[in-house]
């Protein structure tokens, strides 16, 4: 008998939250992780999503991740020389997985918003250029259009555009399409954002912009953002798309816009447990 009701619901929702949050993660580790290629100088780009906008790159024994987020453990992922940071979320700077996944000469490439949690960090602004572990990362803006909550202003983030072998790989990270995205040429894989909140790269605006850039190949990431704060929060039901539509259908319109354009989607497996 519960002589205090109140004290009682919240430990039952404390053990409902604890138990559903268990089940999702254990439904991503268990979850299998598929990853693509594609052809380049120096041997094949193995290209595999991780969770949400979290990837691995693997090219000539070159090791490179992006945005790593241990929320669901690294037990897929490879330490790395290389370590790029596009925003200063847990989601996509997560100082623990980038401390569990360098070696002791690896770089990280952080965004300005960066650099209270990575002191040591290399600081790319927008628009800068370097050579890295052999690599060459620019550093493009990542701002919103579309002004409100949540907020990315110009000059906090970045997106990369990084140049393994004969290929030029954009990661947009948060951003829609700005000018400075426009303004890219011979991008020859793209990750490009969707759903992102306040109606921003909505499927036809991220096909649009996909479609400037011109890829051989584009993955659409970062686009379940209920997905991402139900792990934290499975009771968490969050704002509809625009137009009511589900996550899924998202994606195949966006596959939709792109018919006709010759740019092969690969719509990856960053939320495994959806699966």
């Amino acid at each position: 008998m519960c002589y205090f009701p109140s004290v009682c619901y919240k430990a039952w929702r404390t053990a409902r939250h604890n138990s559903r949050v268990c089940v999702a993660l254990s439904l991503l580790l268990t979850s299998p992780v598929f990853a693509d290629s594609v052809p380049a100088d120096q041997g094949e780009i193995v290209i595999t999503p991780l969770v949400h906008s979290s990837v691995q790159l693997e090219h000539d024994d070159l090791v490179i991740q992006v945005d790593p987020w241990g929320i669901a453990g690294l037990a897929n992922a490879k330490s790395a020389q290389l370590i790029l940071v596009t925003d200063s979320p847990a989601h996509h700077l997560d100082s623990e997985a980038i401390a569990q996944l360098s070696l002791p000469n690896t770089s990280v490439v952080i965004a300005p918003n960066g650099l209270q949690q990575v002191a040591d960090g290399l600081v790319m602004e927008n628009g800068d250029m370097i050579k890295v572990s052999g690599v060459t990362i620019e550093a493009v803006a990542a701002y919103d259009i579309i002004p409100g909550a949540p907020e990315h202003p110009k000059g906090d983030a970045n997106g990369y555009v990084i140049t393994l072998g004969d290929k030029r790989l954009f990661f947009a990270g948060v951003t829609e399409c700005v000018t400075e995205v426009k303004a890219l040429a011979d991008i020859d894989v793209a990750f490009m954002p969707m759903n992102i909140p306040r109606g921003r790269m909505t499927p036809a605006a991220a096909a649009e912009c996909t479609k400037l850039l011109d890829p051989d190949f584009v993955y659409t990431y970062h686009y379940d953002q209920g997905w991402a704060r139900r792990l934290a929060n499975p009771d968490f039901g969050g704002p509809e798309l625009p137009g009511g539509i589900t996550v899924a259908e998202s994606l195949d319109l966006f596959e939709a816009e792109l018919e006709g354009s010759g740019i092969e989607y690969r719509r990856g497996n960053w939320y495994p447990s959806q699966q």
